[in-house]
Parts: structure tokens; sequence; C-alpha cells
């Protein structure tokens, strides 16, 4: 049988306080460059219960019309890491920020997917070139 123990890991990940959705993207931000409109990648942003970031995880990376999201990668990412809440996001190369039934669809899967372990989903948030969406400002959470 493996011994496992469970430790704190320093990284070079600057925590920052989450007090709205501006805030998570400001974070969400920086891990996109010239390619927020060339494809679609899907993060992960790891919260502690105080609602400071521990680290992030790009999740999928896809094509310009979409990119393939896995929510046990997420619950797996999640749990390892104690999260105490999470955010998701992921950017629409077409500069369209409204998000599509599936956007919707996989935001309520992960939402309640996330509850049976206790890690609340606080926001799903859109990013394009110009801004961002977020789910909760908006009513869909």
């Amino acid at each position: 049988m493996n011994n496992i123990s469970l430790k704190l890991e320093k990284s070079e990940f600057d925590s920052v306080k989450i007090k709205s959705s501006e805030d998570a993207y400001d974070v969400i931000r920086k891990f996109y460059h010239e390619d927020v409109e060339m494809y679609e990648s899907f993060f992960l942003l790891i919260l502690n219960r105080a609602n400071k970031t521990t680290g992030y995880v790009k999740i999928s990376q896809g094509g310009t019309s979409g990119t393939v999201v896995d929510p046990k990668i997420i619950a797996k990412y999640s749990i390892d890491s104690l999260a105490g809440g999470i955010i998701i996001a992921h950017n629409h190369p077409s500069g369209q920020l409204m998000p599509s039934e599936a956007d919707k669809g996989i935001t309520r899967k992960i939402k309640e997917g996330m509850l049976l372990f206790d890690i609340p989903l606080l926001d799903h948030l859109i990013i394009t070139s110009e801004g961002f969406y977020s789910l909760t400002d908006n009513g869909y959470m």
C-alpha cells in the first residue's frame, strides 16, 4: 500500500483575493495572449475558502469554434488541490460574448458535480479580446 500524505506545495503563482468577476477576469486574462482570437481554450482557476487563488490549470485547447471539456478532469484538479471554490473560463475566438446552450449546459453539469464534493463553482467567464461575460453576474448560476 502506498503512503500518501498531504502537503502544501509552494509555486511561483501569485495569490490574489477574488472579490468580483472583474478580479477573476484580471487573473484569467493573463493566461490568454494573441491566441484569444485563434482557438478556444478552457481554464480552471482554483481558490481557497478565503477566495484567494491557489492555482490554475489549462483543461483543454480546441479549434476555432469549440473545445472538449471533461468534468472529471476539473473534479480531479479541484479535489487534489483541496479547493474551497473554483472558477471556470473559456474564450470565444469569434468575439461573441454571449454563452451558447453548450456553455450553459457544461456550466450546470460542472456546478452540480462539484457540489458533491462541497466545492462551489463560483463563476464561469467567457473571454474575448474585447472583454468578458460572467454567467454569475448575468443570472445563469
